[in-house]
């Protein structure tokens, strides 16, 4: 193996990377010891801030193998020949905790795959659950700041926590999920994924379907109780990090099933709450369909590099596949890029793990932190769209791809109670309908567990909701608070 030189950043040799440049043998340091300066410098800037939520992350490069053609739902590339196989970086994470926190807590988990389309990067970002707690966006902030640590004890709340949920209804069918024996997941690779919001895509004809994505895990769903997890955390809190990337390392790929459901773009007049990140939609209505199969299959060389300074955004669309009038996708698609740009630069896609592979950014956009991109030119080109300059490197917009247009019912412009006329109780008692007796005990252990260190007042408030859900789920979270 040759020997490779070490250098500076700036690429100057280092004569010895052992001892700091000194006033004698026990003298003080000297300042012109550059190549210690630039060592503590970079040190001090080693950290990023983390992401606010979502910060405990895993992730692993894949393939998307089409298995049925949707070309009479979507023109997107990707999307219209069976076998078509298309790279990807799926990341997982829990939701609330820090970076150092356990894998093995009571948590959604994020689910989200970039996938290197040849029309540029589209991203799927979303969680292990169909729903969330909230549809519209203007409570997300004072959502998260409930699940975080207490600002004067910097412990978590639980009068926080159950205060919020009794106070907003429409949490409770998440609620139910993250409570019950899917609350835990064993690992990373034994729970689903779901885009959980509602998605548009078009056709060729510029007919509009809505649609959702499912990820069916091949491995089983596997779950752990809070015994089974807290036993775990003590001897290894990365658990889940740690089984994916040695599954991976050692040739144990895990799989899911991607499926879609759709509907045509007129039925949503039918169906109010079709935008409602809330709700599901019944399958009998609109049954699950198979379309292809994620693989992951590669680790990342750098954790840092490719875990840490990946990027996923939901307006990160590939043309043939678009929005909602889903209210927190709306916020969505402002808040992930705005973030990244506060954690990474505004220069964040330039980075590889986030950088088209199948194409290549071509845009106006100029300088900014990190920026790796050189003009040469003697003029001002590469300014704006319309230019009148000739040249190469002139990138234009392209009306083929346009999204067809979304008719919009007339209506005014005003800040509307989502609480009215919203049913925040069906389908959560619907849900503890279908469980086992097995199911139904864990989920409400696992409720008394956690209310029950919240105040009496705020447990009196929350044991009617669950009533309106379903008779016996409230008497029995009443009874079990006894």
């Amino acid at each position: 193996m040759s020997k490779k030189d070490l250098t500076t950043s700036a690429g100057m040799p280092v004569g010895d990377d052992e001892n700091s440049l000194s006033f004698g043998k026990n003298g003080p340091l000297a300042m012109q010891d550059h190549h210690l300066i630039e060592k503590l410098a970079h040190f001090s800037r080693e950290r990023i801030p983390e992401r606010v939520v979502h910060a405990r992350g895993s992730g692993a490069y894949g393939t998307f193998t089409l298995t049925k053609s949707l070309k009479d739902y979507s023109v997107a590339n990707f999307l219209q020949k069976e076998g078509e196989q298309t790279k990807t970086f799926t990341r997982f994470s829990t939701v609330g905790g820090e970076q150092g926190s356990s894998d093995m807590v009571r948590d959604p988990r994020g689910f989200a795959t970039k996938f290197y389309t040849k029309e540029g990067n589209y991203d799927v970002v979303g969680n292990n659950t169909p729903v969330f707690f909230l549809r519209d966006p203007m409570k997300f902030p004072d959502f998260v700041h409930t699940q975080k640590r207490c600002p004067v004890r910097n412990i978590n709340d639980p009068d926080a926590v159950w205060d919020f949920w009794s106070q907003n209804p429409q949490s409770l069918h998440q609620v139910t999920i993250l409570m019950s024996d899917r609350g835990i997941p064993k690992s990373f690779r034994h729970m689903n994924g779901y885009g959980s919001h509602t998605f548009s895509m078009w056709n060729a004809k510029g007919e509009r379907f809505w649609f959702k994505w499912h990820f069916k895990t091949n491995q089983g769903n596997e779950t752990l109780t809070n015994a089974q997890a807290a036993e775990i955390a003590g001897e290894n809190p990365q658990a889940a990090q740690a089984d994916l990337f040695d599954n991976i390392e050692d040739g144990n790929f895990p799989s899911w099933t991607a499926k879609v459901q759709i509907m045509p773009e007129k039925d949503a007049e039918k169906y109010p709450w079709v935008f409602d990140l809330t709700k599901v939609w019944p399958h009998n209505d609109y049954p699950l369909m198979e379309v292809g199969r994620l693989e992951l299959n590669k680790n990342p060389d750098n954790y840092f590099a490719e875990v840490e300074q990946s990027a996923f955004s939901p307006s990160n669309f590939a043309p043939g596949i678009g929005a909602s009038p889903d209210k927190m996708l709306q916020a969505r698609l402002f808040a992930y890029p705005d973030a990244q740009r506060y954690r990474l630069g505004s220069n964040y896609n330039s980075l590889p793990v986030n950088a088209p592979k199948a194409t290549e950014a071509s845009n106006y956009q100029r300088d900014g932190q990190m920026c790796p991109y050189t003009v040469r030119s003697k003029k001002n080109f590469g300014t704006y769209d319309n230019e009148t300059f000739d040249h190469e490197e002139h990138p234009t917009s392209d009306s083929q791809v346009k999204e067809p247009p979304f008719e919009m019912p007339a209506g005014a412009v005003d800040r509307y109670d989502h609480r009215e006329d919203n049913d925040d109780y069906t389908q959560a008692g619907n849900l503890f309908n279908i469980m086992s007796d097995t199911q139904k005990e864990e989920l409400i252990s696992n409720i008394a567990g956690s209310l029950g260190g919240a105040r009496k007042d705020i447990q009196d408030r929350m044991i009617p909701h669950f009533e309106k859900a379903n008779s016996e789920y409230g008497k029995r979270v009443k009874d079990a608070l006894r």
